[in-house]
């Protein structure tokens, strides 16, 4: 299983992914969900990914490839004009993969399924977030809507719901996706450290802040811990109940 979140700020985006994959308790591997293109002053795109890692693989390649041979381009991840055209790229690549390998044809068989979440900037546009689907289509973050999750998402989705603002800090991003991550490993063991990162700052088209954050990260140790604290603090101060009178 994945996690994987992309969040939009008023002041730009922010992605966080974990690297754990299985095929079953005994075979665990790391794999990163996380890749990014650049080009300075002209844009800044990054994928996540959740679903068949052979058919997320594929997919990341190709569109490499593609960006890379002239022919091939029609045009590449590299030289389209817009965030639109990307996720309709991204969609159609995503939908050609699942169609190649499914026995269904154009429906795709579970098995081979992924679904993505993409966002990032094109010189001439504004920041943009998209969640594609296997079937190539995709929806847009709004500020009804400011973020995606996929993979195993509802264990992290409360902390987002109820914290999230469109005008904080990244830092403070961060600290709620750090958050939200740490009650998903709590309760699904098939997500797990190390968390990808990645930054951008709307409109600088600039590299972003990529880092990870390893298995024994003393910063997210001490969220983990302090959240539980906190929960616990917070369960204590709240009314207690009485049962109502008359009750059997």
């Amino acid at each position: 299983m994945t996690y994987c979140v992309g969040l939009m700020l008023n002041r730009g985006l922010v992605f966080m992914s974990d690297t754990r994959t299985n095929s079953g308790i005994d075979n665990i591997s790391t794999f990163r969900k996380m890749f990014v293109w650049e080009q300075k002053g002209e844009r800044n795109i990054t994928l996540m990914t959740a679903g068949n890692l052979a058919t997320t693989q594929s997919v990341v390649s190709l569109l490499d490839e593609r960006s890379k041979e002239p022919a091939q381009r029609n045009p590449g991840i590299l030289e389209a004009k817009s965030m639109f055209q990307v996720a309709t790229l991204v969609g159609n690549t995503l939908k050609e993969v699942i169609a190649t390998h499914a026995e269904t044809g154009q429906r795709a068989d579970a098995a081979f399924n992924a679904t993505m979440i993409l966002g990032g900037q094109v010189a001439g546009g504004a920041p943009r977030l998209f969640m594609i689907y296997p079937e190539g289509n995709f929806i847009e973050a709004s500020f009804d809507t400011p973020y995606f999750q996929i993979g195993e998402t509802k264990y992290g989705r409360p902390i987002l719901v109820r914290a999230y603002d469109p005008e904080m800090s990244y830092e403070d991003a961060i600290k709620l996706l750090l958050l939200s991550f740490d009650s998903t490993i709590k309760a699904n063991l098939s997500v797990s450290l190390p968390l990808d990162v990645h930054v951008y700052e709307a409109d600088s088209l600039e590299p972003g802040q990529q880092f990870r954050i390893q298995p024994d990260d003393p910063y997210f140790e001490r969220i983990s811990s302090g959240w539980g604290i906190a929960l616990r603090e917070a369960f204590g101060q709240l009314p207690d109940f009485t049962f109502p009178e008359g009750a059997e």
